[in-house]
This record gives structure tokens, sequence and C-alpha cells, in this order.
């Protein structure tokens, strides 16, 4: 449920291509919001040995037009698209649910702890997450979601928050976030381009409400990809770049 063409204005010259990680945990609001700002950059790093790892923080369940929707079947199948999508991209990391009602997702402790828990237990060495302070953000979803990662981080990073996890702390290296005002690093994605493409396009539900695709009409696919590829190369050309993502990259945590 992310904005495909949402991407920001460079305030500086940006940095290009981290080191590939040995882990990284994707956080993202809805099944497909890591796909749409990340995927890319999650398939390069899978392709060279990078463990990727998702969390989807929400259950899905108002990702439809249709208000006749049965509400349990839709979870179930945005969950095997979530699934699905991760393993596209070549993760073999953990592909993990907070299962918190869509639409409803809060900042709280609660919450925190259980994105803490889950930066302690796979420890990555870079978190990739939504950009809770984008401008105008309408949807809660994707602000509590940024949110909670951030605040997730601190927690993990710090040995008396949450004792009762009986993990040891864990800080990672990096943030990355997507659909920043003011981006400032690139991960360049042209050789995998295809297949982020090819995971975004596991999210069937997802065609109509998000990615104005006909499942009847072939044509609407190609015109999405045509769509998502153009955003790549628009980001990329300003800095002689074939196609890319851009994030804020916060690297004191």
């Amino acid at each position: 449920m992310s904005d495909p063409n949402s991407h920001g204005d460079f305030a500086v010259s940006p940095s290009v291509d981290i080191e590939v990680p040995e882990s990284a945990l994707a956080i993202g609001a809805h099944p497909d919001d890591i796909e749409f700002g990340c995927g890319g950059t999650l398939a390069k790093w899978a392709r060279a040995g990078c463990r990727v790892h998702h969390f989807v923080c929400t259950d899905g369940s108002k990702g439809t037009w249709d208000p006749d929707r049965d509400r349990e079947e839709l979870i179930a199948e945005r969950r095997n698209e979530q699934i699905e999508a991760s393993r596209i991209l070549g993760g073999e990391g953990r592909v993990s649910f907070g299962g918190w009602v869509d639409g409803e997702l809060q900042c709280s402790l609660v919450e925190r702890s259980t994105v803490a828990w889950q930066i302690r237990t796979v420890k990555p060495q870079v978190v990739l997450a939504h950009d809770p302070w984008k401008r105008y953000r309408l949807h809660p979803d994707h602000r509590n979601a940024g949110f909670l990662a951030t605040d997730g981080i601190v927690a993990a990073r710090d040995p008396l928050f949450f004792p009762e996890h009986g993990l040891s702390p864990h800080r990672p290296t990096k943030l990355l976030l997507w659909e920043a005002d003011a981006p400032d690093h690139l991960e360049t994605i042209s050789e995998v381009e295809s297949v982020k493409l090819q995971a975004l396009l596991a999210h069937r539900s997802q065609f109509r409400s998000t990615m104005a695709i006909d499942d009847a009409d072939d044509a609407t696919v190609g015109q999405f990809e045509e769509r998502m590829r153009s955003r790549h190369a628009e980001i990329g050309a300003r800095f002689g770049l074939a196609a890319a993502e851009a994030f804020k990259l916060i690297d004191r945590l």
C-alpha cells in the first residue's frame, strides 16, 4: 500500500551502494510495502549472499476495494503473497508478521517490544524501513511502522530495554529509510530490477487498488512495469545511474 512513485528531492550529492551486509531486516507496514520501498536493494544483496529478513507489521486486512471481501481470506492471501515475494527476491531469512490490524497500527511499548525482539533475534547489520518523518504522510500505518523501526533499534541496542526478552542487545550499523523527503543515498538496482518487479507482481491482491492493474488485461501489467522502470530510471539518471532506489541513510545508531 505504498505510493510506488514516491521519492524526495536530494538535498546533497548522495552516497551510492553501501557494502553488502551479512544480514538485513526490512520492516514494512503492509504486505508489498517492502517490495515497493527496497525490493531491488534486497534482491541485489540476497544475490550477493546477504541473509534477508522481512517483518510486516499489519495483517493487510483493509487492502481491497471490495467491501464484500472476506477478511480472513484476504489476510491469508496477503500473507502468502508476502512469503512468495520474499522468495522471489532471494530472501532466505525469516518472514514474520506482527499481525496488527491494518489501519490501526499503534506505536506503543507493546509493538516496540515486538520490533526490538525481532532485531535482537535476527541481528541485522542493516535495517530498512519507511521514513516516519515524511511530510504530509496520510497513512498512519506507514508513519507508525517507521517510528517502530527507529524506536525498536534504540530499544534493541540498549540492554535495559525489555530485559524480559532474555536476549543480548544488538546494534545495527545502518538504517535505510525509503520514501524520504531528503534522501542522501542510492542503491543501484539495474541488474535486479526485473526481480523486484516479479516480487511486486506476486502481490496479486493489490493489482487494482495499488498497481492499477486489470487482471483481465495484460497490457496494464506492462504499464505498471513501465511506470516502475521510469521511476527507477528517473532517480538514477540525475547521478549517472541506470536505475536506483533512494533512501535516507542513518549510520550513527
